[in-house]
């Protein structure tokens, strides 16, 4: 019982300055969606459009985003191109909207450095959503209009991972150097 009457101060101690120092989090919280009216005045972009590819990308801060190209079918604000690419997160504390390769969304999204380059971005906390799922907010918009611009962004949505082979190229060279 003596020999644990000191360890004990110092176990107490330990917890104590443990949690004296709180590592960063992030949490996402959300108020009330919006309605539809004040979605549409706040986003840049509200358009349909049916996911072609999601791809996992590091942002400039490093954390782990999703970028997502989409089909464009409709556009009510802010889209005239076929194709475009939209941002989120992963999910969970940053907010992110997870999305679904071939399913079809009404995305309103908004230009934000949230996650990292100034891009288009949407996340849980706007009315983004399945289109099935927000028939009310169809019939608020009314009828979209089909994009004037044809264009093929799968190389742009692509080019993260040239950047990956380039870099892994140059750590290539540079082990080589050290060996040789």
């Amino acid at each position: 019982m003596k020999r644990t009457m000191p360890i004990l101060p110092i176990i107490f101690m330990s917890i104590l300055l443990i949690g004296s120092f709180p590592s960063i989090t992030n949490a996402c919280s959300c108020a009330e969606l919006p309605g539809v009216e004040e979605e549409f005045e706040r986003s840049q972009a509200v358009f349909s459009g049916k996911v072609v590819d999601v791809r996992e990308k590091r942002s400039l801060k490093g954390e782990l985003t999703k970028s997502v190209l989409f089909e464009v079918t409709n556009t009510w604000k802010g889209v005239k191109q076929s194709q475009i690419i939209i941002i989120t997160g992963q999910g969970g504390g940053s907010c992110g909207f997870h999305f679904n390769e071939g399913q079809e969304y009404l995305v309103y999204a908004y230009e934000s450095t949230m996650y990292g380059a100034k891009s288009l971005v949407t996340t849980i906390c706007d009315r983004t959503n399945e289109l099935s799922v927000l028939q009310e907010d169809l019939t608020i918009l009314g009828e979209g209009q089909q994009p004037i611009e044809d264009v093929d962004l799968t190389g742009k949505h692509e080019e993260n991972q040239l950047y990956i082979w380039v870099a892994i190229v140059i750590a290539m060279g540079i082990l080589l150097i050290f060996i040789y």
